[in-house]
């Protein structure tokens, strides 16, 4: 199994900015893709930017610009950096994850971590 822990969330002031942190752990083979959802209140979960191994990322059109997506292959690890923050950047986000465990390749996610852009 693999498990996927997220830190960074919090409150932040709109133009500010977070990063938020992704960390894979577990009986890992191997990671294909990584990648950052959000959920907002009464709304669907959406991608926001996703990775993959080669380091070929594609971003949400309502971040394009504003946020970066990088990713550590040794560590396992994702990253979200996130600039000039609006308030409609409001949500859970949730990391997601492509991996090979126990010969088996599956979708993985993590708890989630608040991201609130508020004054």
């Amino acid at each position: 199994q693999v498990q996927l822990v997220e830190s960074g969330g919090g409150l932040v002031q709109p133009g500010g900015s977070l990063r938020l942190s992704c960390a894979a752990s577990g009986s890992i083979l191997s990671i294909s893709s990584l990648g950052w959802y959000r959920q907002a209140p009464e709304k669907e979960r959406e991608l926001v930017a996703a990775i993959n191994s080669g380091g070929t990322a594609n971003y949400a059109d309502s971040v394009k610009g504003r946020f970066t997506i990088s990713r550590d292959n040794a560590n396992h690890t994702v990253y979200l950096q996130m600039n000039s923050l609006k308030p409609e950047d409001t949500a859970v986000y949730y990391c997601h994850g492509y991996a090979l465990s126990g010969f088996v390749w599956k979708y993985y996610w993590g708890q989630g971590t608040q991201v609130t852009v508020s004054s």
